[in-house]
């Protein structure tokens, strides 16, 4: 039996990473630092970034709604991990775009990583398409580690 779809919640849920998102992004305000760069092989064009952590962000959104709606007594911890990794996501674009702090950013995006991890493990228990549901956040921030030290290393 399905249960049915709170879509009041589930909006909630979307529309904050998508806020958080949009707050972050706002540290990038008249910033056209990335096309100003030497940027590493395969480095996207700048548009694609917005669209990318859209999708992410909605990705994450319903991710967090499965985990939320569900009964486990595990869903508070896997919460907190949540929360935890949005905010260092947020603090990332801060460190990269406002204060150029390349290296800085790197290791930041390391920590990201192991707590985005931590994240599909905590979840993956509670809803196995809440964990899977992380993936492509977690593949694109693997991505933009290599950039990130590829950024570093060429600008330097």
């Amino acid at each position: 039996m399905k249960k049915k779809i709170n879509v009041k919640i589930l909006i909630i849920c979307i529309i904050i990473p998508l806020v958080v998102g949009g707050l972050s992004s706002l540290f990038m305000m008249g910033s056209n630092q990335y096309n100003d760069l030497l940027l590493p092989t395969f480095a996207p064009p700048g548009w694609l970034f917005p669209v990318m952590w859209t999708i992410l962000y909605i990705l994450m959104g319903i991710s967090c709604y499965l985990i939320f709606i569900s009964n486990d007594k595990d869903k508070n911890k896997a919460l907190i991990v949540y929360a935890l990794q949005l905010f260092i996501n947020s603090l990332w674009t801060l460190f990269f775009f406002r204060l150029e702090w390349y290296l800085f950013s790197f290791f930041w995006l390391i920590l990201l990583l192991v707590l985005i991890i931590y994240m599909i493990y905590c979840f993956f228990p509670i809803n196995k398409k809440a964990s899977l549901l992380q993936i492509p956040y977690l593949i694109w921030v693997l991505f933009a580690s290599y950039l990130n030290l590829g950024i570093y290393i060429l600008n330097r």
